[in-house]
């Protein structure tokens, strides 16, 4: 395939975008070569600006659960946007999106929307202090919950150690107060409440990890932290940004029976438009202003256009009965096929899968938190991810990121995805 256009779209936006690029995941450095520029979607298709179509196993990172332009969403956006694109003051949108997403997702009383996951996760961590009147959080090595201050820590290997900033710009100060964990290491956050009983806030967690590649959580990992929470005093809070309206109905809360204090919402609640958001029950939530002290507020907060594709996307969800049992099936047909074909060409490999999200790593040991996630052949996966590329696969390029299936994707697209990476095997 040939990315002359893309090639030349990338040199003009390295001049006037930093690194050419407005998410750095984007811009190819974990495997090199040149970012592909979109032009257009549809279904489970890209299509790029040198006029190739690419098979799509990112989905805008994950909220386009029933594929690009999809006609409910689109139609509600455009009709919305003949009424006006932005008020600034509330519209009935909101109250229903609230409303069916209340009654979609278990243990949640009200819910407030922002305009990304970053920001509902730094909300729902003011809020847990706030309720709390308490300093400190537990964050896992791996889990990405966005770029706020809080979230970018580098806490070294000690329980008693402060966290260190993991990117300049964040304090010493922040840092101080961020405890860093091992995902699935239930005595490892043992440990850093018995240090630091009394100050903890909350614990944060993505149920389903996501951005060291899916890492599901291990048998009775989320059960032993909610009792830990209980014992201590501590909010426990699910960052569902990926999780959410994907795994089930009602999320990773309803799927794995684990009820969160607070949960954070992005990627499909909005449809694929910039939306986040945060529920819990209504006596946390009432601490949020304009009923209690903890204050939080957004201009675009709201917006009509995304509300209008966030409702039209959980309605469709609601409605389909079927839909997570097809993507389970869809998902779970194209692991069998990788591992065939892998185990065939002799990759060494470990295929992970939750629903509807599935990631391939290139090690033979369970890839169960990030420093097993970091032992993959990253050699390996750049020969992978170019490999499809030339045969019209597209997957997250990073070997740290999750693949999220759409239900636009055909048995024929799986196949395929199958085929081509058998062929792609043969050459690692």
């Amino acid at each position: 395939m040939l990315y002359q256009r893309s090639s030349q779209l990338f040199a003009e936006a390295e001049k006037v975008i930093p690194g050419g690029v407005n998410s750095p995941v984007r811009a190819f450095k974990s495997v090199g070569g040149t970012p592909i520029f979109v032009k257009k979607a549809k279904g489970a298709y890209l299509y790029d600006e040198d006029g190739n179509r690419l098979i799509d196993y990112i989905n805008s990172w994950g909220p386009m659960v029933l594929g690009h332009a999809f006609e409910p969403v689109v139609h509600a956006v455009t009709e919305k946007a003949k009424l006006g694109t932005s008020f600034g003051m509330p519209t009935e949108l909101e109250t229903q999106i609230a409303a069916l997403a209340v009654s979609m997702v278990p243990n949640i009383d009200k819910i407030r929307f922002v305009n990304s996951g970053t920001e509902a996760c730094m909300s729902a961590i003011r809020l847990a202090r706030g309720f709390t009147k308490r300093d400190k959080i537990i964050k896992f090595a791996g889990c990405y919950h966005g770029h706020s201050d809080s979230f970018l820590i580098q806490a070294g290997s000690g329980a008693m150690t402060f966290g260190s900033p993991n990117s300049p710009g964040v304090t010493a100060g922040t840092a101080k107060d961020t405890l860093l964990a091992t995902y699935n290491d239930l005595q490892n956050v043992k440990n850093l409440i018995d240090v630091n009983r009394n100050e903890i806030a909350a614990i944060i967690i993505e149920p389903v990890a996501g951005n060291m590649g899916c890492i599901p959580p291990a048998e009775g990992f989320l059960k032993g932290l909610r009792q830990l929470c209980d014992e201590n005093g501590i909010l426990l809070i699910f960052d569902e940004v990926m999780t959410g309206f994907r795994l089930a109905r009602g999320g990773a809360q309803e799927l794995l029976s684990i009820n969160a204090d607070i949960v954070c919402f992005g990627k499909v609640i909005g449809g694929g438009l910039p939306v986040g958001a945060f529920a819990a029950r209504k006596e946390i939530m009432n601490y949020l202003a304009p009923l209690g002290p903890v204050y939080q507020a957004g201009t675009l907060s709201g917006n009509p256009l995304a509300m209008a594709a966030g409702l039209a996307m959980l309605e469709s969800l609601n409605n389909d009965t079927a839909i997570f049992q097809r993507l389970e099936e869809k998902t779970a047909y194209l692991e069998a096929g990788i591992k065939k074909v892998l185990e065939a060409n002799n990759v060494v490999h470990t295929i992970n899968r939750v629903g509807s999200m599935i990631s391939v790593h290139f090690d033979a040991d369970p890839v169960v938190d990030l420093k097993t996630a970091a032992n993959g052949d990253n050699d390996t996966f750049k020969k992978f991810f170019h490999g499809l590329l030339q045969e019209g696969i597209y997957i997250a390029p990073s070997a740290y990121e999750t693949w999220f299936i759409t239900d636009a994707l055909t048995y024929e697209d799986l196949d395929f995805t199958i085929n081509a990476i058998d062929k792609v095997s043969k050459t690692l």
